[in-house]
């Protein structure tokens, strides 16, 4: 509790200073409205965003296409990462082909996705899962690889097979690695989800950034960009929670 209780202090003196900065920087300059507006103006388009409610649809749909795409991309990459750790010619044949796959920008195969797949939900899902994997997938073959080799011979000296030291020893000791993807491949999802938004999408945050750009609205592109924060940093921190508890070996 005292923890959470310094945490809590510590995370709202930085937010008042960098509102004290930002006020001051727009009076000292002069920086018109549409460069920078002041958090007050930010404020007001938050309040008539969520109470207003044009902005719970725009939300719902990003936070479908990050988390859903999150999870399609978490899911595969724990299963290739297991195979290709486990399974020699595996790791020979298809770890060179993940990382050329992975090598090719986003933002380049995206609109790709777009044409195959069309401006919906589908499209997001995809380019969020293809930007996901990779960080999971690398870091569960690194777990697993890294797993204590002498508790590794304890187990097969006791004729353990390969599913129970699987199981019992390197699933175990690569627990951290795989939550520390997580939250990588979690902040991605969002990039990614909101990369496809601005290429081709009729809703979500990023298709409202966008479209309040061509009018120079920077008060709603803010709201929009500080809900997008929001939003991820509460579900980073559930799965920073998660971790621990689910970890609980490592406290």
């Amino acid at each position: 509790m005292r923890e959470g209780l310094k945490l809590a202090a510590a995370t709202a003196l930085t937010f008042c200073l960098i509102l004290a900065l930002w006020v001051g920087l727009i009076r000292v300059y002069a920086i018109p409205a549409y460069v920078l507006p002041m958090p007050a103006e930010i404020g007001a388009a938050l309040w008539r965003g969520w109470i207003g409610g044009t902005f719970w649809e725009h939300a719902w749909f990003t936070v479908q296409g990050a988390l859903g795409g999150f999870a399609i991309g978490a899911v595969l990459g724990v299963i290739a990462g297991v195979i290709v750790a486990e399974v020699r010619i595996a790791r020979l044949v298809f770890y060179p082909l993940v990382v050329a796959i992975q090598s090719m920008p986003t933002v380049a195969v995206a609109p790709l996705i777009v044409v195959y797949l069309g401006v919906g939900l589908p499209s997001k899902l995809a380019t969020v899962a293809l930007l996901c994997f990779f960080p999971v997938f690398v870091n569960v073959v690194a777990g697993i690889q890294a797993a204590d080799p002498r508790l590794v011979d304890l187990y097969r000296a006791s004729a353990a097979n390969r599913l129970r030291i699987l199981r019992d020893v390197k699933l175990p000791g690569a627990a951290d690695h795989v939550f520390s993807a997580l939250q990588v491949a979690l902040v991605l999802s969002f990039v990614g989800c909101v990369v496809s938004e601005f290429i081709a999408s009729r809703a979500g945050l990023g298709h409202l950034i966008k479209t309040f750009a061509t009018d120079l609205n920077v008060s709603v592109m803010f709201a929009a960009i500080v809900s997008l924060a929001l939003i991820g940093a509460c579900l980073g921190l559930t799965l920073a929670a998660v971790h621990k508890r689910v970890v609980f070996w490592r406290r």
